[in-house]
């Protein structure tokens, strides 16, 4: 270990290679259709079974924008066009991975609903009436955000 501004930091001994751990990008889609939202069912750890927004990890190469709505057709059969930056997010889903959210609102573009890739369930939900078990803290904050938009008219404030 060495401490780099203040930061303990695993360091090679005999190189002098810090290994930063830094977060790892994701993006994903808040789409709305008919008023309802559509979310995902997890199909792998971590916590499996519980429900989310259609979102994933980044590819390299890849902008934010293409990795939502990749993912988005991925994990639903769902082409979807992104209309604008919602929110982002940092969250963790593990102990040894923090992630880094960067959240859209999208809408329908075509494509047929069915669960793919990493998702065992796909469906639209009412605001009213989401799933109670949400995987992620970051995706529980966006739908709380997201309601509150809806309901107030106000887009959410990106905090610190």
């Amino acid at each position: 270990m060495q401490s780099e501004h203040g930061v303990p930091r695993p360091t090679c001994l005999a190189c002098g290679f810090i290994h930063y751990r830094n977060p790892v990008p994701a993006a994903g889609v808040l789409l709305v259709s008919q008023g309802s939202l559509l979310m995902v069912r997890r199909k792998f750890e971590p916590r499996a079974g519980s429900w989310c927004l259609p979102a994933g990890f980044m590819e390299f190469g890849e902008t934010p924008e293409q990795c939502a709505v990749r993912e988005l057709y991925e994990e639903t059969g769902i082409h979807g066009r992104l209309t604008r930056l919602f929110n982002v997010y940092a969250g963790t889903y593990d102990t040894n991975k923090h992630s880094i959210l960067i959240l859209y609102v999208g809408e329908l573009a075509g494509g047929t609903l069915a669960p793919g890739d990493d998702a065992i369930e796909a469906g639209f939900f009412s605001l009213a009436s989401l799933p109670q078990s949400i995987a992620f803290h970051s995706h529980t904050r966006a739908l709380a955000e997201y309601r509150a938009e809806l309901e107030g008219g106000t887009a959410p404030i990106a905090r610190p």
